[in-house]
């Protein structure tokens, strides 16, 4: 074994662990973090603690720090290969529940919706026990289920109130429904654009069932037809 072996073999750690991981992830702070992680850190140590032994001819020493180095590039591997697995998982459960979401805003159907809604808790439970890939799968299957949704919402353009008994509607309420604005602090936009068919204008929380307000477009979304349900 020579220095020059010795320094190529590092070298060749670093480029393979660098290689495979940089192909597999994206943007400069993941990335950044991921070639940040502690065993990487402690291959580096080795690497210098080898070459340093060498150098004193102390070869033993050097062969044994470059097997240690050896090993911490592996761990490396295996650390960053688990944390991509977890952000996929972690990144199709979020896409999943933003499509799930958009499923009950436009109002699909109750079969289809519930079968969706299964896989995402099959999801978030895999997950939570740290069973990435069928966290993974189940998430996938989420978007496979909802794979024929518009993409062009048909939300409604007036809502029909009901009593405060049995819907507890107020501005606050309605606002916050997923097929109205799904942001319970839009209300004063309904208000706004119905405040003078209201029986009192200057009081926002005083509707009557029966009434039907109109619901304007915020982020140019279309909408049409009266929700009544």
């Amino acid at each position: 074994m020579n220095k020059y072996s010795f320094t190529v073999l590092g070298l060749f750690l670093l480029f393979n662990f660098g290689m495979t991981q940089l192909q597999a992830a994206e943007g400069s702070e993941y990335v950044d973090a991921l070639l940040n992680n502690q065993y990487l850190i402690e291959n580096a140590r080795l690497i210098g603690l080898a070459e340093e032994s060498y150098d004193e001819g102390k070869y033993d020493d050097a062969i044994e720090y470059a097997n240690q180095a050896i090993q911490y590039a592996q761990l490396s591997d295996e650390f960053v290969a688990l944390q991509l697995k977890i952000r996929e998982a972690s990144d199709a459960i979020n896409t999943a529940e933003a499509r799930l979401n958009w499923a009950k805003a436009i109002r699909t159907p109750a079969e289809t919706y519930e079968k969706a809604e299964t896989a995402f808790e099959e999801a978030v439970d895999a997950f939570s026990e740290e069973n990435w890939d069928v966290a993974k799968e189940s998430a996938l299957r989420v978007l496979a289920i909802l794979a024929d949704l518009p993409e062009t919402p048909v939300l409604p353009a007036q809502y029909l109130v009901k009593s405060w008994i049995s819907t507890r509607d107020c501005l606050w309420n309605i606002a916050g429904k997923p097929e109205i604005y799904g942001d319970p602090w839009q209300w004063r936009r309904i208000y706004t654009a119905n405040r003078d068919k209201l029986p009192r204008p200057n009081d926002p929380d005083l509707i009557h069932p029966g009434m039907i307000l109109d619901i304007p477009s915020i982020r140019g979304e279309i909408r049409s037809g009266i929700m009544e349900e």
